[in-house]
């Protein structure tokens, strides 16, 4: 990877929608270098893939919660696998740190969010705690 790559990705990560030819003009480039500079990173893996970013309160998700998991160590990917199937479960990451697995899960309201951390989520073999933080406001 070399700096025009590192300023297509830049350009992508802020604006994935970004036609190739702005992009070529922004870097003072053609289009065709801009195509096969992507398609390259795409093959490579560095560009995983694009999608929406969506604002959860306007599709009816007014609680979003970014929750720690703790498991037995034995259980430990196993419960991080279980927790990718849930709808509510938005984003899984594995971590160091205060809680072995981190989660974002949506919710219309506490009372929803209540009901898929401690009837569903709790309830998954291995589970030893759950640490739920609600998002009040997304800065960046």
């Amino acid at each position: 990877m070399d700096e025009k790559d590192m300023k297509i990705l830049e350009i992508l990560m802020k604006d994935g929608r970004k036609p190739y030819t702005e992009i070529a003009k922004m870097l003072n480039t053609s289009e065709s270098s801009v195509r096969k500079r992507i398609r390259k990173m795409e093959e490579e893996g560095i560009i995983k893939g694009y999608r929406a970013e969506v604002e959860p309160s306007k599709i009816g998700y007014n609680v979003v919660a970014l929750t720690g998991f703790d498991t037995n160590p034995e259980d430990f990917l196993t419960v991080a696998k279980k927790l990718c199937e849930f709808e509510e479960v938005k984003k899984v990451w594995t971590s160091t740190g205060d809680h072995m697995i981190m989660t974002e899960i949506w919710a219309r309201d506490g009372k929803e969010l209540s009901e898929i951390l401690f009837n569903k989520l709790g309830k998954i073999d291995g589970v030893k705690k759950i640490c739920p933080a609600i998002i009040l406001e997304e800065l960046k």
